[in-house]
């Protein structure tokens, strides 16, 4: 196999300042003590799906396009884990607009600009996630439960159309990453009643890579430096450093010893990190 490290890819100064201006603006305003997330969010949707309606008299609109503006306001919607029972409105009322501007952000023109996207969901992650540490990457599309149950460590990555289904809580260790279409659940139900649910914590150790539209299912723990495959389904802890396969995945075989490179550049670094 060759070694391909990611490219560092260059934007123009000018857009590079012009994004850095705009998601600057952003965590400012997060950061300020007054400040009230909702409308922040409604205007920042506002601006980025209707800037041509900013000032209008929404009475004076059609009345679908009146329905389509009330729904860049985060009260005015609900979403599905706020009819889950063992929800804590307390903690999820801070993130639930962050949770929304995220996800309307994903459907806007701009989502897949990697560069610009990964900079907003980065701002946003770590106000919503318990714990986020330095370097996170989400691509478009990452789906989020409750929000607030997921901690995240140092340089984790969770790429395209990503379930992270924090009910119960998630953990994503240092260097985990969580490719496309992949499922992570933290809560199972019942076989006869499905009303009955359990809720343990999912964990995802230091160097984990669950691969593409693979599935982890609640309470597993996959250990440091597992390699979940393909389409495989983890329903039970693996051991550290195997690579497991299937439904249900087994183990096949051990990673190799890691082979020693020097470090490349990560041309997504968080500045601030």
């Amino acid at each position: 196999m060759a070694f391909l490290p990611n490219r560092v890819v260059g934007i123009s100064e000018g857009a590079q300042q012009l994004y850095g201006r705009w998601l600057g603006s952003i965590d400012e305003r997060l950061d300020a003590q007054d400040c009230d997330r909702y409308e922040l969010c409604r205007t920042v949707l506002t601006e980025i799906h209707f800037p041509h309606l900013i000032g209008e008299d929404p009475a004076s609109l059609p009345v679908a396009t009146q329905v389509a503006l009330a729904q860049m306001d985060a009260r005015n919607v609900t979403l599905e884990p706020e009819y889950y029972a063992e929800i804590d409105l307390s903690l999820y009322e801070p993130v639930k607009p962050l949770i929304w501007l995220w996800e309307m952000f994903d459907r806007s023109s701009l989502a897949e600009n990697v560069h610009l996207g990964v900079g907003f969901r980065r701002i946003l992650a770590k106000r919503i996630f318990r714990k986020c540490g330095r370097n996170f990457k989400a691509f478009h599309h990452v789906k989020l439960s409750f929000g607030y149950n997921l901690e995240v460590g140092d340089n984790v990555v969770v790429h395209r159309h990503v379930l992270l289904d924090d009910r119960g809580g998630i953990s994503l260790g240092d260097g985990a990453s969580v490719s496309d279409f992949a499922n992570v659940y933290s809560h199972s139900h019942d076989v006869v009643e499905g009303r009955d649910i359990t809720t343990p914590t999912t964990v995802i150790e230091a160097g984990v890579r669950v691969t593409y539209h693979a599935t982890v299912m609640s309470g597993v723990r996959l250990a440091e430096g597992t390699m979940l495959g393909a389409f495989a389904v983890a329903t039970k802890d693996t051991e550290p450093h195997g690579i497991y396969a299937g439904i249900p995945a087994r183990k096949i075989k051990d990673k190799p010893p890691r082979s020693k490179r020097a470090p490349t550049p990560d041309p997504l670094a968080d500045r601030e990190g």
